[in-house]
């Protein structure tokens, strides 16, 4: 049987409003190229959200069993269209204060859930 699992993500964007509206026209329904959505479905990603306040942004994934990170990472560095994307999304994106180096997009741990 099938299950899906959730991963939580953090990554900032440049604090600059009008960057931050270039992004998210980017991100408008419609406007992701379909081959980075394929990439996104190819790696076992059901659905994707993200959410922005301010300058940062939170990515919520829901996955099934074939997902896995590193096999996501690397289908990402073999996929030129998806280089693209990210080399373009950089632009308008930031690390985390804390983030090492090379780190764009930060997991985050959950500390509660709801009895």
């Amino acid at each position: 049987m099938s299950q899906t699992k959730r991963y939580c993500y953090s990554c900032d964007l440049k604090d600059d409003a009008q960057l931050i509206e270039e992004y998210k026209e980017y991100h408008a329904p419609g406007s992701v190229p379909k081959e980075i959505i394929k990439s996104i479905k190819d790696a076992g990603i059901l659905d994707m959200q993200i959410y922005l306040t301010g300058n940062r942004m939170f990515m919520i994934m829901e996955v099934d069993d074939s997902f896995d990170p590193a096999r996501k990472a690397e289908m990402d560095a073999e996929n030129p269209e998806v280089q693209k994307w990210e080399k373009l999304m950089w632009k308008f994106q930031q690390a985390l204060p804390w983030a090492k180096e090379g780190e764009k997009w930060i997991p985050l741990d959950q500390i509660f859930q709801l009895p």
